[in-house]
């Protein structure tokens, strides 16, 4: 690394300004998702709160793109940060990120995002997340239960097509191995229960999240819910719309 490199990963990041960042690891989560470990200097930290998201530059036949992506790994980690990323066929972004090799650089500035976790500000909070919309829960998610004297209840909802497709099954879990945290699937490609191993029978549904199993959950809730939505934008608008009839006011979730 030359002293032009090691001055720019170790400035501070900025919403305004690009930051050079080496990848230290690329790992292939499904046909079209990847795990990518960019490294910080000297044991760093990120400094985002957890759930915010950063801008990706790249440079596709001589065109400039931009797309916001949420770290996954928790805000408290050291010298490294996780980003979670689907690529799609015909994607200038995806193309770029395929391209992606162990000790490459990749251009990021941020933080951006409205929502500032504060631990016991809400009673429960509902995650709905399709998808990659699963990544700034994680980080949120992790800060609970990493916090031991954070008692915020979870219920945290990921919707995806397969059973397969599921992101991160070691670490949601482990996750809903704690006291305070409800993890349910929901998977629109699979139909059948008795092909799912034991531990997800009782907490998958089939099909697509829609009103129905929106009212249920909220039902289920133990305490009042503030709800968190990420996914698509057509996903997004299906829960606002949801969780409103289902009771929730405007000021009682937050769309990502």
């Amino acid at each position: 690394m030359n002293n032009t490199d090691s001055k720019s990963c170790s400035t501070k990041l900025r919403p305004e300004t690009f930051l050079a960042f080496h990848i230290c690891g690329v790992e292939k989560l499904t046909k079209d998702t990847y795990l990518v470990r960019f490294i910080l200097p000297a044991n760093s930290q990120l400094g985002l709160h957890p759930g915010q998201h950063l801008v990706l530059r790249g440079v596709v036949d001589g065109l400039e793109i931009q797309r916001a992506y949420t770290p996954i790994s928790p805000a408290t980690a050291e010298g490294y940060f996780d980003v979670l990323i689907k690529c799609y066929q015909t994607g200038l972004m995806s193309r770029y990120v395929e391209s992606w090799r162990t000790g490459d650089m990749a251009f990021w500035r941020g933080p951006f995002g409205g929502f500032l976790y504060e631990p016991n500000k809400y009673g429960e909070l509902l995650m709905l997340a399709a998808g990659t919309g699963l990544a700034p829960m994680v980080p949120i998610l992790q800060s609970i239960t990493d916090n031991a004297d954070d008692e915020t209840f979870v219920t945290l909802v990921s919707c995806f097509k397969t059973f397969e497709g599921i992101y991160l099954k070691t670490f949601l879990q482990e996750q809903a191995g704690f006291w305070n945290v409800r993890t349910f699937f929901v998977l629109s490609q699979e139909t059948s229960p008795e092909l799912l191993p034991w531990s997800y029978r009782e907490k998958t549904y089939f099909g697509r999240l829609g009103q129905e199993l929106v009212d249920e959950l909220v039902s289920r809730c133990r305490r009042k819910p503030f709800a968190l939505v990420c996914g698509s934008p057509e996903f997004t608008k299906d829960m606002a719309r949801c969780l409103l009839s289902a009771g929730l006011m405007e000021d009682s979730f937050f769309l990502f």
